[in-house]
């Protein structure tokens, strides 16, 4: 395990600040820099923990896969970081639970995304890395992609806890009217404008992996564009 012991360092420091950050240091770091200056603070320390992950997950070795990638896992895999792109997509539409975003979102109806789960954007995160996962299911990647994973789920865990702290009843109420699970069939409802930018998004995304070194993503597995 030592050799990973950089990487497995870098992502409990990326892991472990975002905690840290978004709750017991919270306040006094807020009364001491300021809530825009909290936020920069809190920004620069997610970056640079977040590149030295990236950086340490390159020098890690890489093992042999632990079960065959053939096309039914580049399918699920594909389906997921699809599905992920689009909660991506859509989270920044009316969502009580980015910061700086009044507290009286909460009282909305859910719509686009949030129809499906209350937490899109950190659902996004979950299954990018676990479709990752899928298809380079070496350790190291575990180690990666799955500290992106419990990051995003028990981060969401742990943002409900304080958002209900903060804001009462009026969160209460917001989670007796959303879903912590992904609900397919809802996020199929969740409107054109999230599934077109996801699709654009994924497109991208997947398009653009011979750059970092990995081929045949997404649709480019099959065909050559």
């Amino acid at each position: 395990m030592g050799d990973y012991l950089a990487l497995v360092a870098a992502s409990l420091s990326f892991v472990g600040s975002h905690f840290l950050m978004s709750h017991p240091l919270r306040a006094p770091l807020v009364g001491r820099f300021g809530a825009n200056g909290f936020m920069a603070v809190y920004s620069a320390i997610s970056l640079i923990t977040f590149v030295w992950m990236i950086i340490a997950f390159g020098h890690a070795p890489k093992t042999d896969a632990l079960w065959p990638v053939g096309d039914v896992v580049s399918i699920a895999a594909s389906a997921l970081t699809l599905v992920a792109a689009v909660l991506f997509a859509g989270s920044f539409i009316r969502n009580p639970s980015l910061p700086g975003v009044p507290d009286a979102l909460a009282a909305q109806t859910p719509s686009g995304v949030f129809k499906a789960t209350r937490h899109p954007m950190m659902w996004g995160f979950a299954l990018w890395g676990v479709g990752h996962i899928l298809v380079a299911p070496r350790i190291d990647n575990f180690i990666f992609s799955g500290s992106i994973v419990f990051l995003a789920l028990a981060g969401s865990k742990a943002q409900e806890i304080k958002k209900r702290s903060l804001m009462g009843g009026q969160w209460a109420k917001w989670l007796r009217r959303t879903h912590f699970f992904v609900r397919p069939a809802a996020l199929l409802r969740a409107g054109i404008g999230p599934w077109v930018l996801g699709i654009l998004i994924w497109t991208i995304a997947t398009w653009a992996h011979p750059f970092w070194g990995v081929g045949g993503a997404g649709l480019f597995r099959w065909f050559d564009f």
